[in-house]
């Protein structure tokens, strides 16, 4: 049995493919290595989590390279992690989200259709609860009002998944997954922007004037989550199912910031903005349905799991942080 993990170079791909080799799983990665940002970091990090697995560098958009690889390779089970990212990139440059997020995942959805797959796990989003969710979050809360283009393709993701489960008896699950962090972590999220910032001396924004809360959910415990939902019962069922991943503990932003500062061993200068465009207030997970399924349980604080992300940034970034 082979698994393909798309996204191998991003972030949560780098170390689910770590902890599939870990349990001696026949793997295969693809990633298109966008410029979303710097390429060299995500062939930095595939060299310092994963550098053995071969990953192939394809866009989702190209039908006839993805089809290729799935008749060479044949992978039974599929982890679906490439996608545009970024909620703000989303509103300035839309067609970026439309090309990978919708044609994309319809290249991946028909190819796991023809292809005999036994289950695709794809990555959603918390940002798909938008504007009419009430903390904490359930899967069972609407999710037709999405604040940003990109938790509007993620919605569809969901959608579209949920059609081919119906009428080609393809087992789906979908993984909503809460601001994660950690070593290696996306540049442009605010565990990393935040750190290389203050190690540096740089001020931060922080938006709608520091009242804001995340559910920050650290890398090893959606790995964890990843995992159980991949050898869950869906193979066998053929349903679609959507399962919340976070640490069901959201942390005020500036208590997040202090972490940093006391970490870094200095303050941060912070710019106190107004919320931005597609932003949520605060974000919740309630998890209790993926632990009652495969025994999702996060662990980690960020009082544990941030320093790991300052450290990195001080050693990756150095002077340049």
């Amino acid at each position: 049995m082979t698994i393909l993990v798309t996204g191998a170079a991003g972030f949560i791909g780098s170390y689910v493919c770590k902890a599939l080799q870990a349990r001696g799983e026949k793997i295969i990665g693809l990633d298109n290595f966008n410029d979303y940002y710097d390429p060299q970091l995500k062939r930095d990090r595939v060299k310092a989590i994963c550098p053995d697995v071969e990953i192939y560098e394809i866009d989702l958009v190209d039908r006839e390279k993805i089809n290729q690889l799935f008749a060479t390779h044949k992978p039974t089970q599929v982890i679906h992690l490439a996608a545009q990212a970024g909620v703000r990139y989303s509103i300035t440059n839309p067609n970026v989200y439309a090309d990978s997020n919708l044609t994309g995942f319809t290249n991946m959805l028909e190819a796991c259709r023809h292809n005999g797959v036994k289950h695709l796990v794809y990555a959603s989003s918390s940002s798909v609860y938008g504007g009419n969710a009430k903390p904490p979050f359930s899967e069972d809360q609407s999710v037709n009002q999405p604040l940003s283009f990109y938790a509007a393709t993620k919605a569809a993701n969901e959608l579209m998944a949920h059609s081919y489960s119906h009428l080609y008896q393809l087992p789906c699950t979908g993984l909503r997954f809460f601001t994660v962090y950690g070593a290696w972590g996306r540049p442009d999220m605010a565990p990393v922007l935040f750190s290389r910032a203050v190690l540096a001396g740089r001020s931060i924004d922080v938006f709608n004037y520091g009242k804001m809360r995340r559910d920050f959910t650290h890398v090893n415990d959606i790995v964890a989550g990843v995992l159980g939902a991949l050898g869950s019962p869906s193979e066998e069922t053929a349903a679609h199912r959507i399962f919340n991943l976070g640490n069901h503990t959201p942390v005020e932003l500036e208590h997040f910031i202090a972490v940093i500062e006391n970490t870094a061993g200095q303050k941060a200068e912070k710019n106190y903005k107004e919320m931005q465009a597609g932003d949520m207030v605060e974000t919740m997970a309630d998890t209790s349905r993926a632990k009652a399924a495969f025994g999702f349980e996060p662990g980690i604080t960020i009082e544990q799991g941030l320093p790991e992300v300052v450290a990195w940034c001080r050693t990756y970034f150095g002077d340049n942080a």
